[in-house]
């Protein structure tokens, strides 16, 4: 792989006069950071549902089939500082998770995660102590997907990769997605997984009308099929050692687990390729973050998974309720199980000092 100067001369000679890597200016908080203490004793807070955007990506992709503005209110800036000091959050987990470059052929798709991912690197130089990054790899091409995300965690020191719930339609459990997986095991990362309206699962139709039925249901829908084909395709034992963390409260399914641990005994033609019970996938490989909202759904979310498997997730900058207080201020977890949720469990996983 060439190396990152080479590939800022060659690849995007458009963006020298754009981007100009090493010249990022120093980003300073206004908003004083809020300190978290569960028991008396502070607590680091990670955040691993952060959404970010590079401007120079722009550059790469004007007069491609896959043209388009990146989305302004995720650009890094002062801004993302005040949000996190506001929220308390120690450390955010950062990845530039919409996608649309699954449309992109290999060289261009090879341009885009490159640009994307030196972006979000020059800025944690800037501010190592806050943030950390999962590349979004090129997913629609696996092979290059496994060198971008081996580039990454390697070179970049980025934690892991986030991916969509499916690649135009097809199930991540094919086989050709396997280099992937193979590779996310191999370096021991965990893989991220945030979804884009479940228009995979859905007619064209299905989510009009009002409610931003695409969001509101077709998101946790979405990360819930990704979920039970990963567990019901065999793919989680293939690759005993892959981690993934579901977004959104992983979606559906662990609000209706029963019906699915009983799915492979009860309906003749599921065909399951499992080997252990889903329940047992979401006490191990599968994590989720904490976005349900609710005293009580965050009650039944640690009692179907455990607490060590859920993870504080934000949606920052989008709006959306936060479940930090909610975690905090829960009378049903213990100060340990508390610490862990907030930050602990992503501590350990994504290997933060």
């Amino acid at each position: 792989m060439a190396s990152r100067r080479e590939f800022l001369a060659n690849a995007a000679g458009a963006v020298a006069g754009f981007y100009a890597f090493g010249a990022l200016p120093l980003a300073v908080a206004q908003v004083p950071r809020r300190e978290v203490s569960i028991g008396g004793r502070r607590v680091k807070v990670v955040d691993i549902h952060g959404h970010c955007a590079i401007e120079a990506v722009e550059e790469i992709i004007r007069g491609t089939n896959v043209e388009r503005s990146v989305s302004r209110n995720r650009l890094l800036g002062p801004h993302r500082l005040d949000l996190i000091n506001e929220r308390g959050i120690d450390v955010q987990v950062m990845s530039a998770n919409q996608y649309w470059w699954y449309a992109a052929d290999e060289k261009l798709a090879r341009d885009i995660v490159r640009i994307q991912d030196e972006g979000i690197a020059e800025w944690i130089a800037n501010h190592a102590d806050r943030f950390v990054a999962l590349t979004s790899v090129a997913l629609q091409h696996p092979e290059l997907a496994a060198e971008q995300l081996e580039y990454a965690v390697k070179e970049l020191n980025f934690r892991g990769a986030s991916v969509a719930g499916h690649v135009a339609g097809d199930s991540l459990t094919l086989a050709k997605f396997d280099p992937f997986w193979a590779k996310a095991e191999e370096l021991a990362v965990p893989v991220f997984m945030h979804p884009g309206g479940a228009d995979n699962v859905v007619t064209e139709t299905a989510f009009d009308g009002r409610g931003d039925l695409g969001n509101i249901i077709g998101n946790p829908l979405e990360t819930a099929t990704f979920l039970t084909r990963m567990i019901f395709e065999g793919t989680l034992d293939r690759f005993p050692g892959l981690k993934l963390i579901g977004s959104h409260g992983g979606g559906f399914l662990p609000s209706y687990l029963g019906r699915t641990e009983v799915a492979c005994e009860v309906r003749g033609n599921a065909h399951c390729a499992n080997i252990k019970l889903p329940s047992e996938y979401l006490k191990d490989q599968i994590l989720v973050d904490s976005m349900v909202f609710s005293d009580e759904g965050l009650r039944h979310l640690v009692a179907e998974v455990g607490a060590s498997q859920v993870v504080y997730g934000t949606d920052i900058p989008l709006v959306w309720p936060d479940t930090l207080d909610l975690i905090l201020d829960s009378p049903h977890f213990s100060d340990a199980e508390k610490e862990a949720m907030v930050g602990g469990n992503l501590v350990k996983l994504l290997n933060i000092s």
